[in-house]
C-alpha cells in the first residue's frame, strides 16, 4: 500500500481532490497526536506519583528525568503539607496529666485556636473518676481538642472539695466555660455522650450528636411520677 505521506504525484492528485489532507493539515494532526501522547503519558506518571507514599518517591527518584523531578518536587510538597496539616490536627488523642508548674505552657500558651479542656479532679471522688474515663473516649473522639486534668489542689491551692469536679474550656489562653461541683454534671449518671453534648455547647468540640441526650429533668420526674402512681380499678383502661 503507498505511503499517503510520500511526496508523489499520484498524492497530489488525491489531495486536490480531498481525498488526502493537505501537508500542512497533515503537520498539524501528526502534532497534535504527538501533544495528546505526551498529554496522557503524563497524566499516567502523575497518577503514578499519586499512588506514592513519601518513601516511595524518595527510593524511586533516581528513575525520573528533570521534567519529572519538578513534578514530583511539587507533588512532594503538597503531600507534606498535607500530612502536617494531618498532623497537627490530630496531635493529641489521649487526656494530658498535668500540675501547677505545667499550667502556663499547658493551657496559657498552648496555642491559638486551640481549644484546651482542663479537669480539675481529686481521686476519692466517684464522680470525678467517671469525667476521668470520660475525657479518655472525648480525647480519642476529638484528637484536635487538649483534654487535660489536673489535681485540683496543684493548680489552684485550698481549692475546695464542693467545687469537684471542675471543667475549665480555654480558647487562646482565656477561659470561654466552666461547669463547677457535682450539681452541674447531673450524678453518677453522667454519660460520656451528655459530657460531649455539654462540652459542646461551649463551641469547643463538634458534636455528631444529633441532639441533648439527657432527658430534661421535668420529664424526667414526671415520668417518674407516672410510674409510681397505681392505677384505679375501674379506670377507662381497664374497662375494655
Amino acid at each position: 500500500m503507498q505511503d499517503p505521506n510520500a511526496d508523489t504525484e499520484w498524492n497530489d492528485i488525491l489531495r486536490k481532490k480531498g481525498i488526502l489532507p493537505s501537508k500542512e493539515n497533515l503537520n498539524e494532526l501528526e502534532k497534535e497526536a504527538e501533544e495528546e501522547e505526551q498529554r496522557v503519558l503524563q497524566q499516567s506518571i502523575v497518577k503514578t506519583y499519586e499512588d506514592m507514599t513519601l518513601e516511595e518517591l524518595e527510593e524511586n527518584e533516581d528513575e525520573f528525568n528533570d521534567e519529572d523531578e519538578r513534578a514530583i518536587e511539587m507533588y512532594r510538597q503538597q503531600r507534606l503539607a498535607e500530612w502536617k496539616a494531618t498532623k497537627l490536627k490530630n496531635k493529641f488523642g489521649e487526656v494530658l496529666e498535668i500540675s501547677g508548674k505545667d499550667y502556663i505552657q499547658e493551657v496559657t500558651k498552648a496555642g491559638e485556636g486551640l481549644w484546651v479542656i482542663l479537669h480539675l479532679y481529686k481521686q476519692g471522688i466517684p464522680l470525678c473518676t467517671l469525667i476521668n474515663q470520660h475525657f479518655g473516649g472525648l480525647a480519642r473522639k476529638f484528637p484536635d481538642v487538649k483534654f487535660i486534668k489536673a489535681i485540683s489542689t496543684t493548680c489552684i491551692p485550698n481549692y475546695p472539695d464542693r467545687n469537684l469536679p471542675t471543667i475549665f474550656v480555654y480558647l487562646d489562653g482565656d477561659i470561654k466555660a466552666q461547669f463547677i461541683g457535682p450539681l452541674v454534671f447531673g450524678g453518677m449518671n453522667l454519660t460520656m455522650d451528655e459530657l460531649e453534648w455539654k462540652l459542646s455547647e461551649s463551641g469547643a468540640i463538634k458534636t455528631d450528636l444529633e441532639g441533648n441526650p439527657k432527658k430534661p429533668i421535668k420529664d424526667a420526674l414526671l415520668s417518674a411520677v407516672r410510674g409510681s402512681v397505681p392505677m384505679r380499678q375501674g379506670s377507662d383502661s381497664e374497662d375494655d
